[in-house]
């Protein structure tokens, strides 16, 4: 993906649907260009051609979502990889965020063991040799390739480790952190009973953001990987509750 097709998707995160031709004037370039560009885009799944616009996909799809903010989301994954020591074995649950930092540690780092419900981070870093995948099972849920409910919370409990890494799809100060699917919501908590230590991973966009369901209670988190540009009631709260935020 072209910085042109990051800065489209920048666009449409906000706005959602954007006519072509005031794509075209808003980044300098002619219709033509544009239309390669959305081409792309929509061949990737992350977008879709509506009579002159370009309207965003709110598919649950995990390759949609990496698409959003993706330079931040890497920076933040590069951060919190930093934290992983070679040999060390820990749990990542799914979601953008999470699958970069995933391939993130499966570039950088030696025999590390991922315990992870997402079948999507599993295929992600299949080729590294370096790096070992345990993935738990349980019910299949097609779009975001995750597995869910009574079984993974049965097999997780096979397992204790020091980190557990999860994304979130809101936060507020009265909700703590927020998800979109109940079930997926109670895997990671099921997840975190095993773990030490809960370390969230997502972009600031996130702490404007309120989802439907109760993700995770915020003194239940150790730490917090963002970007500068989270809010600073979020951050300050977050700090009162003894959580550490790292921003890049």
């Amino acid at each position: 993906m072209n910085k042109r097709q990051t800065t489209i998707l920048d666009l449409l995160s906000k706005s959602k649907k954007i006519e072509v031709s005031s794509l075209a004037l808003m980044l300098d370039v002619s219709q033509v260009t544009i239309r390669k560009d959305l081409d792309a885009l929509e061949k990737s799944g992350i977008i879709i051609r509506e009579h002159g616009y370009a309207v965003l996909n709110d598919s649950d799809d995990i390759n949609t979502r990496l698409a959003y903010h993706y330079e931040i989301k890497q920076k933040i994954a590069r951060k919190a990889a930093e934290t992983i020591h070679d040999g060390e074995t820990l749990m990542i649950e799914s979601g953008s965020c999470c699958s970069l930092l995933a391939l993130e540690i499966a570039k950088t780092k030696q025999e590390v063991t991922l315990i992870t419900n997402s079948a999507f981070i599993a295929e992600y870093v299949r080729r590294y040799k370096n790096i070992h995948v345990i993935l738990l099972g349980g019910e299949y849920q097609k779009e975001s390739q995750v597995m869910v409910g009574p079984i993974t919370r049965n097999c997780a409990q096979n397992f204790y480790v020091d980190k557990l890494f999860i994304g979130a799809d809101g936060f507020s100060v009265d909700t703590g952190f927020t998800g979109n699917d109940y079930m997926r919501a109670e895997t990671v908590r099921d997840l975190a009973k095993q773990a030490k230590k809960v370390i969230v991973v997502t972009d600031s966009s996130k702490f404007d953001q309120i989802g439907v369901v109760s993700l995770m209670d915020t003194k239940k988190v150790s730490m917090v990987y963002t970007d500068k540009e989270i809010n600073r009631d979020s951050e300050n709260y977050l700090k009162e509750n003894q959580v550490e935020v790292i921003k890049v």
